[in-house]
């Protein structure tokens, strides 16, 4: 990177987890204990009760985010196997989701059950949001044409909710589908500059399909309390060690984005429904078989286009000293096909119970340390 080049921003991790029963593996209350357990590790409500959730602070390297979920994670985990519990890196739960959840107690989440109706009632979607530090809202939109192209694959890389309702979904992603059902899904249209963004978001709330601004479910999107972009495509991850990894290479596309906005080089453009096919495909199939190339629209091996987006992003992930940590990842996540397979081949030979073993050998500290 030369001496004259931004340094790479700084970026977060939200991690959600659901709270599975130890014996049924169906969704179970148990946020509020939870929380009490864990004082002074960030931990939060979300949605509904048999959800949790926590947050990095602003972090420089890796090493940071790491420690602070593996931190929460091993706390946590324990926490949860004390109450019968198991804390679930997992996009959607396998089996119950057909109940509906109890939404915690917090005015705007009433508000949003009233407002969105049966919508909400069973919406235990469950996710892992990455924020990248940017200069300033106008080039936060800039950058998400820039990589819209690689957004499909980072569905891909990150789909892990295969199992629904006691079945297989046929999706690597069944968390990803569902979330199209928001007002404001997918990814987002093109905008000249943030005061676009703003106004079709605030058209938006206007004719009442959105409550408020901060409700936006576009796949990426600007950030109502940071200067930051936040990335919502990924589903909870099995591991949290696979949570940052995943957020390395988000930062790193958002790094090459600026220098490519300070340099002047073109705006890419993109058609929206193509875009959207190609999200489609890549939540259908995972790494499992093939995904849209991003620059001819083509069927592609997954192996592939992962090795596209690699060499894309390879200079500023030296720069940040992420690439060998990037690269063991993606190794590990074709070699195994990712979360959507692991689980897989846990309910096929042993349904939940294999499942639930999966979780909680995954929210280990044993398992999150051969991560680094």
């Amino acid at each position: 990177m030369a001496a004259d080049t931004p340094a790479p921003p700084r970026f977060g991790v939200e991690e959600e987890y659901l709270l599975l029963d130890a014996t049924t593996g169906l969704p179970r209350d148990g946020a509020d204990g939870m929380i009490a357990a864990l004082p002074g590790l960030r931990a939060e409500h979300e949605y509904f009760h048999s959800q949790l959730e926590t947050a990095t602070p602003p972090c420089t390297r890796a090493a940071e985010a790491f420690d602070s979920l593996a931190e929460f994670r091993t706390a946590a985990s324990r926490a949860a196997t004390d109450r019968g519990l198991v804390l679930a890196g997992t996009g959607l739960p396998p089996v119950g989701g057909d109940a509906p959840g109890r939404v915690t107690e917090n005015e705007r989440y009433r508000e949003i059950d009233r407002t969105m109706r049966g919508m909400v009632h069973r919406y235990y979607s469950t996710g892992t949001h990455v924020h990248v530090e940017v200069p300033s809202r106008d080039a936060g939109v800039e950058v998400f044409a820039r990589i819209a192209r690689w957004s499909p694959v980072l569905v891909a890389l990150t789909s892990n909710s295969p199992i629904w309702l006691g079945g297989d979904s046929g999706y690597a992603s069944w968390r990803y589908l569902q979330l199209q059902q928001w007002p404001s899904s997918g990814y987002p249209p093109s905008f000249a500059d943030a005061a676009g963004y703003d106004e079709v978001v605030q058209q938006l709330v206007r004719a009442g399909a959105l409550l408020d601004t901060a409700l936006v479910n576009w796949s990426i999107r600007l950030s109502e309390k940071f200067p930051t972009i936040e990335l919502r495509t990924a589903d909870a991850q099995l591991e949290s060690g696979d949570a940052v990894s995943f957020a390395l290479i988000f930062r790193a596309l958002a790094h090459r984005a600026l220098q490519e906005r300070e340099t002047g080089a073109p705006v890419p453009e993109y058609q929206r429904d193509a875009l959207r096919g190609a999200h489609w495909v890549a939540a259908r199939n995972g790494l499992g078989s093939e995904l849209v190339d991003p620059e001819s629209g083509a069927p592609r091996a997954a192996a592939e286009v992962v090795a596209d987006l690699l060499s894309h992003v390879a200079e500023s992930l030296e720069a940040a000293g992420d690439l060998e940590r990037v690269q063991r990842f993606l190794e590990r996540r074709l070699a195994d096909g990712g979360g959507a397979a692991l689980q897989r081949r846990a309910w096929q030979r042993g349904g939940i119970d294999a499942l639930l073993e999966l979780y909680r050998e995954a929210s280990s500290a044993d398992s999150m340390s051969s991560s680094r």
